[in-house]
């Protein structure tokens, strides 16, 4: 599966207000919850506040890859924001975040899961593919640098 076809640019925001770590992934999950009436925000935010108690999901240079698992979900979503003001994330490097990419998968999608996170760490990886998303205009030019990206 291609990232690129796991996000619409509706569930693609810039600028979002967010003061905190909870705050951000709060309205990463109402993105993620809004297109699918199986899903409720609270089950999202749940789930991926539960994966960030194992340990933070921030990688480094501003960015974070919160996700989690639901057994309601049966198919894989995603969102991206770029927070108004970067927060506090205990990230890897300390540094705070204001990049993030959820995604959400089926419990039993743990290969397809690994993939995902792969890509997605290897994508978070390129510096000009970060200075492009933080200089972003809008959201759609946000959902279009991702779903153009090329390994």
């Amino acid at each position: 599966m291609e990232l690129a076809d796991l996000l619409s640019p509706s569930r693609v925001s810039t600028g979002l207000p967010a003061a905190s770590k909870k705050r951000a992934l709060e309205e990463l999950s109402g993105l993620m919850a809004a297109e699918d009436p199986a899903l409720t925000q609270k089950d999202i935010f749940d789930s991926l506040l539960s994966r960030e108690r194992l340990g933070s999901t921030g990688l480094g240079h501003g960015v974070a890859i919160p996700h989690g698992r639901l057994k309601k979900s049966q198919r894989v979503l995603a969102a991206f924001v770029r927070l108004e003001n970067a927060v506090d994330y205990d990230a890897v490097d300390h540094e705070p975040v204001d990049l993030m990419f959820a995604l959400l998968v089926p419990e039993e999608s743990t290969d397809e899961h690994l993939q995902l996170l792969s890509q997605l760490a290897q994508m978070f990886s390129d510096p000009e593919l970060l200075d492009r998303l933080r200089s972003a205009g809008d959201s759609d030019s946000l959902y279009r640098l991702i779903k153009n990206w090329q390994p």
